[in-house]
């Protein structure tokens, strides 16, 4: 995995994830993960989110450095997002860390919001 690097730390700030404006996700559990070239992930604790305005939809994909990853649609404040959140429920040993949390497509969210207070 030399050739291409993760690395998941702790994130120590809260972390929020707003859609229609609406609280979908916060926590102080966050863990960023960093792979090769890619921005930043934060990955959220699916404790930590309001699971009832998920819902599981069929697309998946694969990453070969992960493994599978099952999608969500997410409906807040009147907005609908399709696939707009991704969890690896069974990840690989070596970022076994994010197995039960959620990522968040920037793109798809009003916002991620990271308070360093």
């Amino acid at each position: 995995m030399t050739d291409h690097p993760i690395t998941i730390t702790p994130n120590p700030h809260r972390i929020r994830v707003v859609l229609g404006g609406t609280i979908v996700a916060e926590t102080t559990r966050a863990l960023t993960l960093r792979e090769a070239g890619l921005p930043p992930v934060q990955y959220i604790p699916r404790e930590d989110a309001q699971m009832d305005l998920f819902e599981r939809t069929e697309h998946r994909t694969h990453c070969p450095h992960k493994g599978d990853a099952s999608y969500f649609s997410l409906t807040a404040g009147g907005v609908e997002q399709a696939n707009a959140v991704w969890s690896y429920e069974a990840p690989f040993p070596a970022v076994a860390a994010i197995k039960d949390h959620l990522a968040f497509y920037p793109n798809k969210v009003d916002a991620i919001e990271e308070f360093k207070d």
